[in-house]
């Protein structure tokens, strides 16, 4: 699945603007405007029949005023101070000509300054218009006030007698009519800008994680394949050198010791098998992983079909005496108090040992021989295997041993030395944190357990 293209802006930022209207809307503009200027002129002529001024203004004039009232709507969120402007600047001329229409100016007025506040980007000039707009009116209304107070033909049968008059409590309702009318095209015209960057700031949140959600995806198969490849190199690699290691010492005595040669061809065949069912233990888990129900359980833990292998430090016994039996005494030592481990920890090392072995006999020469010492210590494991054999001048080209035992140590969260020994031979020392549990079977003065060399399985 293709994530969306995040939007360019954070909606949190001062920076971000809103959309521009779409054709659509465009169009939903026009007509409304076209709907307003067609109620305009009923207005007006009802208006009209209705007698509401003496002298109102020509027809013409008022045809004239119907336009420049409505129309500018069709544009209010595409250009909405401009529009806001001809509508405020027509509803004033059309209360100093006379015109007789009471009803749609205020309803194209009131979205004129709404579209103000809910379209305009730059907060100071929609605060500065509306403000400017708003000033405008209500300076025009106590003009207009101020004129109907003294004049004595003005509201004809309204009493002026008294402090509170009910000429006073007119004007009163004027004003607080206007306050009501003008906070409330301010307030929502706020409110509609605000939904609309909540809006777009969840939509560019939904992005991001979307986005987010398909780069960890891709990360999970990236180390997937990385752990694949880790332990398919690990398998092969260290039984392939074992098979051929006995495959070789079999040719070479196969006339003179025919025994020998018997038994150095059944240890291929039993590490060629034990190569065949660790790539088997390997497919099933990744079978397994695939089944309905099992994804959701391994997708926190991408090291889940690591950690249910069967190989672990126990496992170390076998593998010294497969190094053993290809013609590299081994022996392997055990220090301290056995601490939990994990698993994928237990795994990791048994691995980093195996690799550690396997390029020993490949590098270190046929006189060659290695220690293998795993020493618990207090809330950590350590793991050292080296070698006495050569040391090769330079890695092998495109060698992903020593790559994958970085990569397993660096998963657990230890550290490892790789590198040549101050008195010869190689030393590879891993480790890795641990917690301590009870001790087991050994020496309880010492804390030390001997395993000599293995023999031949």
């Amino acid at each position: 699945m293709s994530s969306p293209a995040l939007l360019a802006v954070d909606p949190s930022d001062t920076a971000w603007r809103r959309p521009p209207v779409t054709p659509s809307g465009l169009r939903a503009d026009a007509i409304l405007a076209a709907a307003l200027l067609v109620g305009a002129l009923l207005s007006l002529m009802l208006y009209r029949v209705a007698g509401v001024y003496d002298d109102p203004a020509p027809m013409w004039l008022s045809l004239v005023w119907a336009v420049l009232i409505t129309l500018p709507l069709a544009v209010r969120r595409k250009w909405p101070t401009a529009a806001a402007l001809v509508v405020a600047a027509a509803f004033i001329a059309g209360g100093e000509l006379r015109v007789p229409e009471l009803l749609i100016s205020n309803i194209t007025l009131f979205m004129a300054l709404y579209a103000v506040g809910a379209w305009v980007d730059n907060r100071r000039t929609a605060l500065l218009v509306r403000v400017l707009i708003i000033a405008a009116m209500l300076v025009w209304l106590v003009v207009a006030m101020v004129r109907q107070t003294t004049d004595p033909d003005a509201l004809e049968g309204i009493s002026r007698v008294g402090a509170f008059s009910p000429l006073v409590a007119f004007l009163m309702i004027q004003i607080l009519t206007n306050l009501l009318y003008f906070g409330g095209a301010y307030y929502f015209g706020d409110r509609s800008y605000s939904a609309a960057r909540q809006k777009a700031l969840l939509e560019y949140r939904t992005q991001e994680l979307e986005r987010e959600r398909e780069l960890n995806a891709d990360q999970a198969v990236a180390l997937e394949r990385v752990r694949i490849a880790r332990e398919l190199h690990d398998v092969v690699a260290h039984h392939v050198s074992v098979m051929g290691v006995q495959a070789g010492a079999a040719r070479t005595v196969l006339e003179s010791d025919p025994a020998a040669a018997r038994d150095a061809l059944a240890n291929v065949e039993l590490g060629a098998r034990s190569a065949i069912d660790e790539l088997q233990k390997l497919l099933h888990t990744l079978r397994e992983s695939e089944e309905p129900g099992a994804t959701n359980d391994r997708a926190g833990d991408p090291t889940a079909s690591m950690s249910a292998s069967t190989l672990s430090l126990d496992s170390l016994s076998a593998l010294i005496a497969d190094s053993t039996a290809s013609g590299m005494p081994t022996t392997l030592e055990i220090i301290g108090e056995p601490v939990e481990l994990s698993g994928m920890a237990k795994l990791s090392l048994y691995r980093i040992a195996q690799e550690a072995l396997t390029n020993a006999r490949k590098y270190a020469g046929p006189a060659a021989t290695a220690d293998v010492r795993v020493r618990y210590l207090d809330g950590a494991v350590e793991l050292e295997v080296s070698n006495t054999g050569m040391v090769p001048s330079r890695p092998r080209p495109g060698g992903l041993g020593q790559i994958g035992m970085r990569e397993r140590v660096d998963a657990l969260g230890g550290t490892i030395e790789l590198g040549p020994r101050a008195r010869g031979g190689y030393l590879v020392r891993a480790r890795v944190p641990a917690t301590r549990t009870a001790p087991s079977t050994g020496d309880p003065e010492s804390g030390v357990a001997r395993v000599s060399p293995g023999r031949t399985r």
